[in-house]
């Protein structure tokens, strides 16, 4: 088994299956989110034509929704996955807002979580989209005066009530929805499926992986992970490296791969971030140049699966930095990621 070259196929970094934003997002389970501008590269490098119109196009349908999820973080999921997902990890993710109030000494009572969130469901109901500002704006109208950090937290606890989603895509800053006007009204998903579900979803596209990738990943607890695992044991296949026990799915890919792969990956891609086990892709040596230890991702080159560089294109330049002193990186390979990220930007 070689996990290196099996996750660049599941991940649709190499060879991608699917033409559409959506199916990347549906097929990945969740991608992490954290980089408003580079997530868009993120979703559309695994598709077979990028586009950065398509992806907008997608975004603002609804079906692919961008929002707090699994380890309290931004990530991208399907429009048609978004409920059920949320109800998953929702007790999770506000213990860990829960923790973060805390630590700044913010206490919100439930008489003011309700009276907020009436305001932005009127001012949504008048206006379909709204940005952090206009929340802001619509607060103040009713009497509600509050600094920047508050109405954040507002916002996330609207987020986990279900109440607010993802709005439109604009260039630099995030928008809000309506749920019930955004997304479609589906029946709930009872926990066991659910947890099937997530752990299918993982597996054929983040594998081979590791039991304790997919706990890292999910931000469940281990008991849990098991069983989602359990549940769809007969469709996994299970297998040994390095004294390590990795699993796929029946319908991930092993075939296909081919030397010399040069991989332009933004900040936080799930390549590095979907994994506990980094040190498949990354070795130890280099970790320092793909991520710190405060959770700061980068973006950087891939070279057959192995991060070798970083890279970053500004202005309509682009910069490369090939730290791995064994790399034999083809110029003319890199130079053609460089141009399809280009022609991402102006399509």
């Amino acid at each position: 088994m070689n996990p290196v070259s099996a996750r660049l196929l599941n991940q649709q970094l190499i060879c991608p299956q699917f033409t559409s934003p959506h199916d990347v997002v549906e097929w990945m389970g969740a991608l992490q989110a954290q980089e408003f501008r580079l997530m868009r590269w993120a979703v559309e490098m695994r598709t077979k034509r990028p586009s950065a119109k398509t992806f907008k196009k997608d975004y603002d349908e609804g079906r692919i929704v961008r929002g707090h999820l699994f380890r309290t973080t931004w990530q991208l999921v399907a429009g048609e996955d978004w409920r059920w997902m949320l109800e998953l990890c929702k007790a999770n993710a506000l213990r860990g807002l829960a923790g973060w109030m805390n630590s700044n000494g913010v206490s919100i009572p439930r008489a003011e979580q309700d009276a907020v969130q009436q305001v932005f469901y009127d001012h949504l109901t008048l206006h379909r989209i709204a940005q952090k500002a206009d929340f802001a704006k619509a607060l103040e109208e009713k009497g509600f005066s509050m600094e920047d950090q508050r109405l954040s937290y507002h916002i996330r606890l609207s987020e986990y009530s279900g109440l607010l989603c993802s709005g439109d895509l604009y260039a630099l800053k995030q928008s809000y929805a309506l749920t019930e006007k955004k997304l479609p009204p589906l029946s709930p998903v009872p926990r066991e499926e659910a947890l099937a579900l997530l752990a299918r979803k993982y597996f054929r596209s983040h594998g081979p992986a590791t039991l304790e990738d997919f706990v890292w990943w999910s931000g469940l607890g281990i008991t849990e992970c098991k069983q989602g695992l359990e549940a769809i044991r007969p469709e996994i296949i299970e297998e040994r490296w390095k004294k390590l026990t990795f699993y796929r799915h029946r319908d991930s890919r092993t075939r296909g791969f081919r030397s010399g792969t040069v991989t332009l990956l933004p900040s936080y891609d799930e390549y590095l971030i979907g994994y506990k086990s980094r040190h498949v892709a990354v070795h130890p040596d280099h970790s320092h140049r793909a991520h710190n230890n405060r959770g700061i991702f980068w973006p950087v080159i891939l070279l057959d699966g192995e991060v070798v560089g970083n890279w970053s294109y500004a202005a309509g330049k682009p910069s490369v930095d090939i730290f791995h002193p064994l790399a034999q990186v083809d110029e003319l390979a890199l130079e053609a990621q460089l141009e399809r990220y280009r022609k991402f930007l102006v399509k």
